[in-house]
C-alpha cells in the first residue's frame, strides 16, 4: 500500500517532540502540508524548517491545548496559511506523576484539560468544518495501553484520561459517520520518548517486565497512522489500533 497524502492538511499537535514529532514528519513525507502545534515555538520553528528542507510543507502554529478559545483560532490559523484542514491528529498529552489522592487541584485540570479537553474541543472544531464544507474527514486520537491496563505507580489520571480518549473515538464515530467523517485511536505501549524519558527516571527499567524486552521506536507507528489517514482505511471508524509488542497482554 502506497500512502498518498497529497492534497491533504493536518493539524498535528504536541509536535515538538516524541511521537508527535514523528507523526509531522511522516504525513508530511507523504505530502500533507502539516500545521505543527505544541507550546515550544523555537522546536515547532526548528521542525519546520527540517520539513521544508526535505521538500514539504509545514507551518508552526504556538498553541497550549488547554485553551479552547486558542484551539479554535488555531485550526483557523492552519486553514488561513495551508487550506482547509482534512486530517487531526489529537497527539498532546501529559503524565500526572502522582497517586491520585496526593494530585493538586492545578495539575487535576491541567491533565483533564491536555489529554481530554482539548482533544475533544479540535475534533469538534474540525468536524464543524469538515460538515460545512461537505468534505470527508479522518481523526486520529492518541491513546495508551494505558487504557486498558493500570498497575499502579502514580498514574492513575493518565490512565482515566487516556480511556476517555477511547470512549470518545468510538463515539464520535457513530456520531459523525453520516459526515464522512472517520475517528480512529493509536494504543501505544511504551515507546522511546521524552515523556517516557522522565518516567524511567522515577521508576527505572520497565522493560524487564516486557515479553520483548524493549521499547519501541516512534517509526514502528509509521503504518498504523498512515494506514487509519488513508483512502484504505475508509470502512475502519470507531477503532482502537492497540500498539504495544504485547506489552499489554501480559
Amino acid at each position: 500500500m502506497t500512502t498518498n497524502l497529497q492534497g491533504d492538511v493536518a493539524f498535528v499537535t504536541g509536535t515538538t517532540s516524541g511521537l508527535g514529532r514523528r507523526f509531522a514528519q511522516v504525513l508530511a513525507e507523504h505530502g500533507a502540508s502539516v500545521a505543527l502545534t505544541g507550546r515550544r515555538a523555537d522546536r515547532l520553528e526548528e521542525l519546520a524548517s527540517e520539513i521544508r528542507a526535505a521538500g514539504g510543507t509545514a507551518t508552526p502554529i504556538p498553541l497550549d491545548v488547554t485553551d479552547a478559545d486558542a484551539c479554535i483560532a488555531a485550526m483557523q490559523t492552519a486553514e488561513d496559511e495551508l487550506g482547509p484542514v482534512s486530517i487531526l491528529v489529537n497527539n498532546a498529552g501529559i503524565p500526572d506523576a502522582q497517586y491520585a489522592a496526593k494530585m493538586p487541584i492545578e495539575l487535576i485540570d491541567a491533565v483533564l484539560d491536555t489529554n481530554l479537553r482539548g482533544p475533544f474541543v479540535l475534533s469538534c472544531e474540525l468536524a464543524r468544518r469538515l460538515m460545512a464544507r461537505k468534505a470527508p474527514g479522518r481523526i486520529v486520537n492518541i491513546s495508551s495501553m494505558g487504557a486498558f491496563s493500570y498497575a499502579g505507580g502514580g498514574a492513575a489520571l493518565y490512565s482515566i484520561t487516556k480511556a476517555a480518549i477511547v470512549r470518545m473515538t468510538e463515539t464520535l464515530a457513530v456520531e459523525w459517520a453520516r459526515f464522512g467523517i472517520n475517528v480512529n485511536a493509536i494504543a501505544p505501549g511504551a515507546f522511546a520518548s521524552e515523556m517516557m524519558d522522565g518516567m524511567l527516571e522515577r521508576v527505572g527499567d520497565i522493560t524487564r517486565g516486557f515479553p520483548r524486552k524493549r521499547l519501541g521506536d516512534p517509526s514502528q507507528l509509521d503504518s498504523s497512522l498512515l494506514y487509519l489517514v488513508s483512502p484504505e482505511s475508509e470502512f475502519v471508524t470507531g477503532t482502537v489500533l492497540k500498539v504495544d509488542d504485547g506489552q499489554g497482554s501480559r
